[in-house]
């Protein structure tokens, strides 16, 4: 079984991932893209209620090393409280972005993750499943 999948074939959160996206393209489409990250992540706090997505800001994580707090990881946005959300303004999407979701999603203990660049006129995003 794809690792992205239910056992009934359907992608995980799949309805959500695509509210989040289209959520996504609207904020891009109202403010344009090449700002900070910042307005783009509060923006999309403002879809989400307007479009009555339950979403956490700023949710602070522990991160152990055997069983002793060293940091936390703060992600922008949990939606849904099921997908952990990066709101980015960058050349593209790299590896390094994806390694550190995949982090940020053994963290959170949550499966789901959405990368979503704001950078150019064209949405980019990527979902990733751990």
């Amino acid at each position: 079984m794809d690792t992205n999948e239910h056992e009934d074939g359907q992608l995980l959160h799949r309805e959500l991932v695509y509210s989040v996206v289209g959520c996504a393209i609207e904020v891009l489409n109202t403010l344009g893209h090449g700002l900070h990250e910042k307005p783009y992540e509060n923006a999309l706090v403002v879809e989400f209620n307007l479009r009555g997505i339950p979403c956490e800001q700023q949710r602070r994580f522990a991160i152990l090393y055997k069983s002793v707090q060293v940091g936390e990881f703060i992600p922008d946005l949990i939606a849904g409280h099921a997908v952990v959300v990066d709101t980015k303004v960058i050349d593209h999407i790299t590896d390094l972005e994806r390694g550190k979701m995949l982090n940020y999603l053994q963290i959170t203990k949550l499966r789901v993750g959405l990368i979503i660049n704001f950078s150019k006129p064209k949405l980019e995003w990527e979902r990733l499943v751990l």
